[in-house]
């Protein structure tokens, strides 16, 4: 499924065929969309029977028959782990292409897709008003859930308003836990953003930090506004926010240098994203300036940086869990009526992490899943 304007990519389960499409996709080019070649279901499936494999070998390694049990059936075609209908989700968010945070949520998201037998339909644009579109197109093919990101939340009401009037169960995931109950979903996955950014706050405290940069790549995300007045909240020093476009690196690699170069003062850099923390150490160095670079999310770049020494923490809201748990929860919803949460957030974050944790959390990162 392809969409003017937008990148659209659909995945299945592996083992299960759809027999209403075959399976491929194309990519079409124009207005930044870039298309992908799906080469058949037994290369899905044996993509999927991999990938789901290799990460309960790491399971079974640590005790448990159930999880030798589930990493054989894995193998042995990457059957569903339960015998309810063929459900279909579909996932929208507001990433921007190459953002691997992303590539990790829907690594969670598709290996509960194959044990939960459910068709996975993914979607996304950074721009708000297609992303309400996408929502829209979902809506028309009448998925049998949803689940979105809240990034720009004014621009996504009507659009949760109109699943909810077809009867489509929505789970926000990521941002917007403060208005998705009010918008009508079951609940909200992911961490609250006001409390990671008072984390990073009391964090700098304790490395006696005095002066801090906060790097805002998108303007007009709450969580990411939430996040850096978080940390203000609880800093003791100075923080000043930085907007840079965050879908230019060489522009947000610039203005981190000026800005460092002009203020010497300025013993931290904190950025919103792992992709941009590499970004923020080259500025770094290129304007001689000693400021520790620390970041919010976790990928296998950040966590080598950890282990390095050229990032001093992360901050991990696990976005594996934020994908996994958001198709569980959709899937425990339709077979029994389940609701997690009880009207408040599902957290998976904030967790501070350091050097102390990056030869464990590298070798998951590697594989995808941290």
């Amino acid at each position: 499924m392809t969409a003017c304007g937008n990148r659209v990519v659909d995945t299945w389960a592996a083992g299960a065929g759809d027999p209403d499409r075959p399976h491929r996709g194309a990519e079409q080019e124009g207005h930044g969309v870039v298309a992908r070649v799906q080469t058949g279901v037994r290369a899905v499936g044996a993509v999927l029977v991999a990938v789901l494999g290799a990460s309960l070998v790491g399971c079974s390694s640590t005790g448990g028959k159930r999880a030798e049990d589930a990493r054989k059936a894995a193998a042995a075609g990457g059957r569903a782990a339960v015998d309810t209908p063929r459900w279909t989700f579909g996932m929208v968010t507001h990433s921007g292409d190459g953002d691997t945070f992303w590539d990790i949520v829907q690594s969670g998201a598709k290996q509960a897709a194959v044990k939960d037998n459910i068709k996975f339909l993914y979607a996304h644009d950074d721009e708000a008003q297609q992303q309400a579109q996408l929502v829209d197109s979902y809506i028309d093919k009448k998925v049998d859930g949803i689940i979105v990101t809240l990034a720009k939340p004014d621009a996504m009401k009507g659009a949760l308003a109109r699943a909810e009037k077809a009867g489509i169960p929505v789970i926000t995931v990521n941002s917007g836990s403060a208005e998705s109950k009010k918008f009508g979903a079951l609940t909200h996955v992911g961490q609250d953003e006001t409390i990671a950014g008072e984390a990073v706050g009391e964090e700098l405290n304790k490395r006696g930090k005095k002066k801090a940069l906060c790097i805002l790549h998108e303007q007009g995300n709450v969580g990411h506004e939430q996040r850096c007045e978080g940390a203000k909240k609880t800093f003791d020093g100075k923080m000043q926010n930085l907007y840079v476009t965050g879908t230019n690196m060489p522009d947000v690699q610039s203005s981190i240098e000026a800005r460092l170069q002009t203020d010497k003062s300025v013993d931290a850099v904190v950025t919103l994203g792992a992709p941009f923390a590499d970004t923020a150490v080259k500025a770094a160095d290129s304007a001689g300036s000693k400021a520790e670079v620390d970041t919010f999310d976790l990928n296998e770049k950040v966590a080598a940086g950890l282990k390095s020494g050229d990032l001093g923490f992360a901050v991990d809201q696990q976005p594996y869990l934020q994908g996994y748990q958001a198709v569980d929860l959709l899937w425990l919803y339709k077979y029994n009526a389940d609701v997690l949460g009880g009207g408040k957030p599902v957290l998976t974050g904030p967790q501070i992490v350091t050097k102390d944790q990056a030869d464990e959390l590298e070798e998951y990162a590697k594989r995808g899943t941290r």
